[in-house]
């Protein structure tokens, strides 16, 4: 840990390695609804942290998978007619079973008509709000991004947001923790923020904290990052070799290695 890390922070890094901990005792089931580019990647670092997913999108078996999960993830990607509706299956039975869920609006700061979509389940209150700046502004109706705008979003409509960059900030409107770890590695691998946002889910099973569920999946993914990025010649094998960071990192390596100020 850094030594610039306040109280606060080490609160939220120890909480965050135990997450851990339990993760990797439970095997929680986490089910993804993610764009076709990510699935691979997300199903295999769930399994690599611990968890246990599943990732069909069909209308007709997304409630049952949904019921038996300890967590959702709701990704916007690829967002045709058959993701829509699995995503509204998906958040009935999710808002009458009280699962946990998070939502990566993407590309909504592109198209309308999937901001509009965005928007809509926006209502059923996701507990973590995962996107890119830009995507963080559009939801919120602001010309721009500013950490403020996170934190209104956070305390006005979801529990916690985290905005994602070269480094990532999550709130939940009166508390702002932000990651420093990471590599420019991961922005050159397909699906590795739709990764994040899956090892979100899982941390979300195993805490009722969504702040810390939210620094949980940033510190895994960032210090696996920074390990993977050691031995990889280039981003195919830093891909696997993220799958295999992120299998072997331990509590105590989030608690050695956690850049949080």
């Amino acid at each position: 840990m850094t030594t610039d890390t306040p109280p606060e922070g080490l609160e939220l890094v120890t909480a965050a390695s135990e997450a851990l901990a339990v993760l990797r005792e439970r095997s929680p089931r986490v089910h993804v609804i993610t764009n076709t580019v990510a699935q691979p990647l997300a199903a295999n670092l769930l399994v690599a942290a611990g968890a246990i997913p599943s990732m069909t999108v069909s209308a007709e078996e997304v409630p049952d998978f949904v019921a038996r999960a300890d967590a959702l993830a709701v990704n916007l990607g690829t967002l045709d007619g058959e993701r829509r509706s699995a995503i509204s299956g998906a958040l009935d039975v999710a808002a009458e079973e009280g699962v946990a869920w998070v939502l990566d609006p993407v590309f909504v700061d592109v198209s309308p008509t999937r901001l509009a979509f965005a928007r809509e389940i926006l209502v059923r209150e996701p507990w973590v709000l995962r996107g890119n700046p830009a995507e963080i502004a559009a939801l919120s109706g602001a010309d721009a991004y500013a950490p403020e705008v996170a934190d209104r979003l956070a305390m006005e409509v979801v529990s916690v947001v985290v905005a994602t960059g070269p480094s990532d900030l999550a709130t939940n409107g009166t508390r702002r923790a932000e990651i420093r770890n990471g590599s420019p590695m991961l922005a050159q691998v397909s699906g590795t923020g739709c990764a994040g946002t899956a090892l979100t889910g899982a941390f979300l099973a195993v805490t009722n904290d969504p702040l810390v569920a939210a620094v949980a999946a940033l510190l895994m993914m960032g210090i696996a990052a920074e390990n993977a990025v050691q031995s990889a010649e280039g981003p195919g094998s830093f891909a696997w070799r993220l799958i295999d960071a992120v299998h072997a990192l331990s509590p105590a390596d989030i608690v050695r290695r956690a850049r949080l100020v």
